[in-house]
């Protein structure tokens, strides 16, 4: 087995018991990855990152949920930029992923360390009556529950995600759905989260993700997902640009995260939070 070193970080708080947890695993090479894919199931957490160094500060990165290598993920890699500055120093890390180079700048900021990743380049499409339909019955929605003027669409920024928003935040606090219906939709439609919003105002959502796909049922903090809304909400104009917008995710769970989201006139969508150690 290859020889590295694990951390248990969560990312998106500045506390463990709130955000999202994620592993964070370093070494000189990466493992080969069926002991990628056990170590995460081990970890236990929605992601685990694994990163080997190559020249400076330039690294390649693999995500594992338990179940299955995902292409991207972005509360673990808040949290890998996190911990490469505490072990490495601050500074900005380029990460090779699976879909593209993502920079992470990483700097101290009062007792706190924060990470703030540029996406690859955002885009969106229409979802189909049909995956709408399927999903709102996996929720068990109706179609009356939604908030039409962010019309449903399938949003990526590293990874694809169904964003759904609700006209009422009653309708998002009482999540209760068909684990294994929305788990065979989003496998049949290659989606990694489902991202529930509610607008509270114009810079601010509440989110809930839920995760079948990895073997999670909700998800505390879904960064890629925050990015992918921010590239979707500046293309579809439904903001006004450059903006930046605040995420609430994971209150509902016990463990509120806190997603901050610079969109910019164009290119990658900007996230940063902060993230802390978690006892073993």
């Amino acid at each position: 087995m290859t020889a590295g070193t694990l951390y248990r970080f969560s990312a998106f708080s500045s506390h463990p018991e709130g955000g999202n947890p994620a592993g964070v695993w370093i070494g000189d090479t990466l493992p080969e990855p069926e002991v990628m894919q056990k170590i995460a199931a081990d970890v236990g957490f929605s992601e685990t990152a694994f990163i080997a160094p190559s020249t400076g500060k330039d690294r390649t990165v693999r995500y594992f949920s338990p179940e299955a290598e995902v292409s991207f993920c972005g509360h673990a890699t808040i949290a890998a930029g996190v911990v490469l500055g505490e072990v490495e120093g601050d500074g900005t890390y380029r990460l090779s992923t699976a879909v593209g180079a993502v920079p992470v700048a990483v700097r101290k900021r009062g007792a706190l360390r924060e990470a703030s990743l540029t996406s690859v380049a955002p885009r969106h499409t229409g979802a189909s009556d049909a995956l709408v339909g399927e999903a709102l019955l996996a929720l068990g929605w109706k179609p009356s529950d939604l908030d039409r003027t962010i019309q449903p669409a399938k949003a990526y920024a590293g990874a694809w995600h169904l964003v759904l928003a609700v006209a009422d935040a009653h309708r998002l606090a009482r999540l209760n759905y068909d684990f294994d219906r929305l788990k065979t939709l989003m496998l049949g439609e290659g989606l990694t989260t489902l991202q529930l919003v509610w607008q509270a105002r114009a810079d601010l959502f509440h989110s809930r993700n839920p995760f079948p796909v990895g073997g999670v049922v909700e998800d505390p903090a879904t960064g890629a997902a925050a990015a992918a809304l921010g590239g979707y909400l500046r293309d579809a104009h439904l903001v006004d640009v450059p903006t930046t917008i605040l995420i609430r995710q994971g209150e509902a769970m016990g463990r509120p995260s806190r997603l901050t989201v610079e969109i910019p006139a164009a290119g990658g969508i900007v996230l940063t939070g902060t993230a802390v150690p978690i006892e073993a």
